[in-house]
């Protein structure tokens, strides 16, 4: 058996008491696997400095300052979009050192920062992000039971290929381009299939497929709420509650009449608001469990049976959890301040500071929105900005600054 090249901190206790027992570096070296140099220097460092700890080996000097890595870091974070050869690049400017890209990414790792995919969200003005922050207060507090009279609707398209980017391989390394490892997909889709569906806790509508043409308003009352949504009104109850989005077809006229003639009562809805929609992440699911389908559809038609047949034997907690998540979903958009949901933006960046959130913590740290809130009388001057903020009165002031970032 080889020899230890070095002994870890324990042994190297082992190592001193046993020389202090009287044994001999020969036999401790025996003893450890090491050989007799080893043992006798470790020895003597114990004597002379009353420490087995090794000592410091100096490595090899760093190639960024303190100070150096910080620039990366703050340059990163303010353009999130940067990549490391204009990192690079922009050291090198500031320094007149060149670094390598492996110097860089391990400085930005060091930092918390590492390279990943963007959050697509939607753009929202001022009056979409209050409404949907007036609707999810109203409906955060909402049952179980109340959540159970809403029939949760909206369309979707599914074409013959896959836009999944969830898609991955099995692949030996530098086999990128063999043929087993490549997938054959058109610029554009092809031909594709409008479907149409709803769902409640304990149950969901049969699937609709519209047969060509554009859904318009005549269509949606004939086609789906008169066979659909009614029915299923009748087995819910009295409570019954219809949501869909704002899509035209939907507000249209001859639907509002429709829906007054019979009673159905609609949920009014905030714009641009598919996150808050939990039938939206069936559709996802829906997807990929007919690509997931051997063999693949290869026609319209069995797109079509593909689609019947995974939405008939859809599994029902999968729709309930989705629907038990709308309390969570409202936390998370009244949240926007702090965090960006997954769909849509709730809020803006500070003009003065792009690396911030304008939110009410913000006004601690950016003295121009706060001078501007003092001068437009949203904060009284007797009282401290932190002792605003951590008041019954810190709510009244988010919603100040969200009405009025735009002018700030």
């Amino acid at each position: 058996m080889s020899q230890r090249r070095r002994l870890p901190n324990s042994l190297r206790w082992w190592a001193v008491g046993w020389m202090e027992m009287g044994l001999s570096p020969a036999d401790v070296a025996r003893r450890l696997n090491v050989s007799r140099s080893v043992v006798e220097r470790l020895w003597n460092q114990y004597q002379s400095e009353d420490s087995v700890s090794r000592r410091p080996v100096p490595g090899r000097p760093r190639a960024t300052t303190r100070a150096e890595d910080r620039f990366l870091a703050l340059s990163a974070r303010r353009r999130r979009t940067t990549t490391v050869p204009q990192l690079v690049a922009d050291h090198f400017q500031a320094s007149g050192r060149i670094i390598f890209a492996t110097t860089v990414r391990n400085r930005l790792h060091n930092a918390g920062l590492y390279a990943r995919r963007p959050v697509v969200c939607i753009p929202l003005n001022g009056r979409q992000r209050r409404n949907r922050l007036f609707w999810a207060r109203e409906h955060v507090s909402w049952t179980q039971q109340q959540w159970a009279s809403v029939l949760f609707t909206d369309e979707s398209r599914f074409t013959m290929e896959s836009d999944s980017g969830r898609l991955l391989i099995w692949r030996e390394q530098r086999t990128r381009y063999h043929q087993s490892n490549t997938v054959e997909r058109h610029s554009y889709r092809g031909g594709g299939i409008l479907v149409w569906a709803g769902i409640s806790l304990s149950g969901h509508t049969d699937l609709h497929v519209f047969h060509g043409g554009t859904v318009t308003s005549l269509r949606y009352r004939d086609e789906i709420l008169d066979p659909y949504v009614r029915p299923y009104a009748a087995a819910i109850g009295n409570d019954f509650i219809l949501m869909d989005d704002n899509a035209r077809p939907h507000r249209a006229r001859i639907v509002e009449e429709y829906l007054e003639d019979h009673g159905l009562e609609r949920m009014e809805w905030p714009a641009r608001s598919p996150d808050l929609n939990p039938i939206e992440n069936l559709w996802d699911y829906l997807g990929r469990e007919v690509a997931a389908l051997n063999p693949p559809p290869r026609s319209l038609h069995e797109l079509k049976q593909g689609l019947l047949c995974v939405w008939s034997s859809l599994p029902i907690p999968v729709s309930d959890n989705l629907i038990n998540s709308m309390g969570n979903r409202c936390r998370q958009c009244i949240q926007g301040m702090k965090i960006h949901p997954d769909k849509t933006r709730s809020y803006v960046q500070c003009k003065h500071c792009p690396d911030l959130l304008l939110t009410p913590s913000h006004i601690l740290e950016c003295p121009t929105v706060a001078t501007k809130l003092l001068k437009m009388g949203m904060i009284p001057l007797r009282d401290s900005l932190w002792e605003l903020l951590h008041s019954p009165d810190a709510p009244r002031i988010a919603e100040a600054v969200i009405k009025t970032f735009d002018g700030i």
